[in-house]
């Protein structure tokens, strides 16, 4: 026990530095935990506890040598990676699937092996290895091109369902997105969602969905990482994603993996295509209400590429040919922007920048409305070794929107709200063994709200200005979980995250209530952490695959969200306000 402690302490200070007590106290002091909470040593001894024991692959001392057989996955026609590529051992139960980023590691026994290489819409490749040593190996799968007669096409593998360890997990890719039936020619990730069993939409005709019961606020929406807080355009009618831009859609409706938290119902995780690294392409549409252009291309290299894809409505062009005054001089458009740049800088660096910008704008000669979110996002991918992969991100994510009124000088109002977040995440994905897949990180978000602030335009205005005060807080998490094989039949994946909310003082008075009256008055100096909550978050699943059409699942994900919406519906409107 205490070689496997040693063991896996100096693994750990290799990686992260120093491993002590006295390292996580400071972490502890920076994060203003130590001040509120006695039980900082409970804390540092559980998460030391759970980390070893969530990573026995550690303690295990191979018999024979193995090598690591490792690589990216890509398109070989636009350079796309392909996350989700199945890796096969042929005649054997042994592989591996692609992470997001096309990377997947294998490790074996030294021997020679035909590992077999699928995705769907792709032709299998059936490749010849040699393992004495360890092994890079970049994979480019071909398009599928054949012409069949008519066959029924499926997603995935007949029993992928069965076998994999995913419960309540439903994947979308742009061509089946593409499939689903559009309003007025938009086709809309949102819409598709919404089809999925458990997903119901709020409200009929809008972007906000329900899953299994949930409100609309406890959907966690990422672009790229980055957290999209009012996902519609035209007040509902489309969302604010143009499929021209975007790689693959994965809806957790449950069982949501410890690498993500912050919501309680769902967590819809939607890429963006990264461009084309072989040569430039342009693609476009004219629909009945928007027109969208899409462009992507090497940049003077094939190991650099970008893609610029944005979409606009029309139908403000055509406001000036109506009778009515008021109509001829009234606004009413959207657009969005997607924009993203990769650089692979060699196998085992890449970076990504990545942004989004959309608005809606709804305007007359008495009153108006805008609002619209911007995402950034920077990432860098490192392989430390064949073995571990790693992704650290900057993320930045901005919301606001703008109400006003002007009957006459002395009816004239505005109101308007904005919303910052400014995050780090660090994940690795450790891949000790065939049997094994752990994945661990820590992810911070900084928020900055500020939930109103207007009144009266001019002197003559009757209405009186009001400011409400901004509002600071710090998310923090750490995670860590495994994906297991116990042989052929059972499959189990367990881990723990545990998540950190913490209030910042704005320097203002701080007014408690009690059955509508003040209760007490405290005050903290602005900056200082004056709340903190705290939550373990437990993920449990276990998998028995009967046979080749029947398997047994169960699993168990404890949540918890910290930032709620102040709706005025149950739909939900661009309008509402997060506290």
């Amino acid at each position: 026990m205490i070689f496997y402690l040693k063991y896996f302490v100096g693994l750990f200070n290799r990686w992260f530095g120093r491993l002590s007590f006295r390292g996580l106290t400071e972490i502890c002091n920076f994060v203003g935990v130590i001040d509120e909470y006695n039980n900082c040593i409970k804390f540092k001894t559980s998460f030391l506890f759970l980390l070893f024991f969530s990573l026995p692959a550690f303690a295990i001392i191979a018999q024979e040598r193995r090598y690591t057989v490792s690589g990216i996955i890509t398109d070989s026609q636009d350079g796309e990676d392909l996350a989700g590529a199945g890796i096969q051992v042929r005649s054997s139960n042994l592989g591996t699937v692609t992470n997001p980023y096309g990377f997947y590691s294998l490790n074996l026994p030294g021997g020679e092996y035909i590992l077999e290489v699928s995705y769907m819409g792709y032709n299998t490749k059936q490749i010849p290895v040699t393992l004495n040593a360890d092994v890079r190996m970049n994979i480019s799968l071909d398009p599928s091109t054949s012409q069949l007669d008519e066959v029924v096409i499926t997603a995935e593998a007949r029993n992928a369902n069965i076998t994999r360890m995913e419960m309540s997990t439903e994947r979308l890719s742009v061509k089946e997105i593409k499939t689903i039936p559009a309003l007025m020619g938009e086709v809309d990730v949102i819409k598709a969602i919404q089809l999925l069993p458990g997903v119901q939409p709020t409200a009929e005709g809008s972007s906000g969905f329900s899953v299994r019961g949930g409100s609309h606020d406890q959907n966690l929406i990422l672009l790229d990482e980055a957290t999209v807080y009012s996902a519609s355009h035209l007040m509902g009618f489309f969302s604010v994603f143009n499929n021209d831009a975007i790689k693959d859609v994965t809806l957790y409706k449950g069982d949501i993996p410890a690498t993500f938290g912050g919501r309680l119902s769902s967590l819809m995780d939607i890429r963006s295509k990264d461009g084309n690294n072989q040569r430039f392409t342009g693609t476009g549409g004219v629909g009945l209400i928007a027109s969208r252009l899409t462009l992507e291309g090497p940049l003077g290299t094939d190991k650099a590429s970008f893609i610029v894809s944005g979409r606009r409505t029309y139908a403000d062009l055509f406001l000036p040919l109506a009778g009515d005054k008021n109509v001829k001089e009234s606004t009413m458009y959207f657009y969005d922007m997607n924009m993203k740049v990769n650089y692979r800088i060699n196998d085992n660096n890449r970076v990504f920048i990545a942004g989004y910008f959309g608005r809606d704008k709804f305007a007359t000669n008495f009153a108006g409305m805008d609002f619209g979110n911007k995402t950034v996002t920077a990432r860098w991918n490192h392989i430390f070794s064949p073995k571990l992969f790693s992704n650290f991100t900057l993320l930045g994510s901005f919301y606001d929107y703008y109400l006003s009124y002007d009957v006459t000088k002395q009816l004239s109002s505005e109101w308007k709200s904005e919303m910052h977040d400014y995050g780090f995440k660090a994940d690795f994905s450790y891949h000790p063994d065939p049997v094994n897949h752990i994945k661990f990180g820590y992810n911070m978000i900084y928020h900055k709200f500020k939930p109103g602030e207007g009144g009266g335009i001019g002197d003559e205005s009757i209405f009186t200005r009001i400011v409400t005060p901004e509002e600071y807080a710090m998310e923090h998490a750490l995670y860590v979980s495994n994906d297991m094989s116990l042989g052929e039949k059972w499959k189990l994946r367990y881990g723990v995250r545990f998540s950190l909310f913490q209030n910042i003082a704005n320097g203002e008075e701080l007014n408690y209530m009690n059955k509508y009256e003040v209760d007490h008055t405290e005050y903290y100096k602005k900056g200082t952490f004056y709340n903190n909550q705290h939550q373990f978050e437990p993920r449990l699943g276990l998998a028995y695959v009967i046979d080749e059409k029947q398997s047994l699942k169960a699993s168990y994900s404890h949540t918890a969200q910290y930032i709620q919406m102040a709706s005025n519906s149950s739909a939900g409107s661009p309008l509402d306000v997060w506290f």
